[in-house]
């Protein structure tokens, strides 16, 4: 029964994690183009049905501009640093932060992003470094594509495994696409 339970409870956490962006995406695109079609622009001569979506778009586009200069970046910091500092949600926003792959430093989900020998003809798997262990060695998640909840974790020597600059958030980015956006390789 302990089994059934574990699965079950792994399963609806993996398509939690799954679903909240796709989720949290489609809800918003609803809403707009419920609210743009309820409010006083749906009487205008110029308004047409889908309006919502393309100021959906528009709308990404333009935060995705914002957040990638220099004066973005900085209000983005500002705003992610108020949300980490909300009473009860701040924890919450920090914690799906970091399992996206978004945090940073040793007290981030996962730390860096590491190649293990494969024993596919030297082929090497992508794996994840949760932690450090005393005597040198490392305790890695492998993850699996294109679900990234689902793998094995692997105590292994530091030493057998290879560095990788690549950030966390593009090793996921990669294994949820089950590789077909590009995987910055060094």
């Amino acid at each position: 029964m302990n089994a059934i339970l574990r699965h079950v409870s792994r399963c609806l956490i993996a398509g939690i994690i799954a679903i909240l962006p796709i989720g949290g995406m489609v809800l918003s695109v609803l809403w707009l183009e419920d609210t743009i079609a309820e409010s006083w622009l749906a009487n205008q001569n110029w308004y047409f049905p889908g309006f919502g979506l393309l100021a959906a778009t528009l709308s990404i586009y333009l935060l995705g501009l914002a957040v990638s200069s220099f004066v973005g970046r900085w209000i983005w910091s500002v705003f992610d640093t108020l949300l980490k500092n909300l009473p009860g949600l701040g924890r919450l926003y920090e914690t799906l932060k970091q399992i996206l792959g978004y945090g940073e430093g040793e007290e981030a989900f996962f730390r860096e992003v590491v190649f293990l020998p494969s024993p596919y003809a030297g082929g090497k798997e992508l794996g994840l470094v949760t932690n450090r262990l005393d005597g040198g060695r490392l305790l890695v998640f492998l993850p699996g594509a294109p679900n990234p909840t689902d793998g094995r974790l692997v105590i292994v020597e530091e030493a057998s495994v290879e560095r990788s600059k690549m950030p966390v958030n593009a090793a996921l980015k990669s294994l949820i696409s089950a590789g077909t956006t590009a995987l910055p390789l060094d």
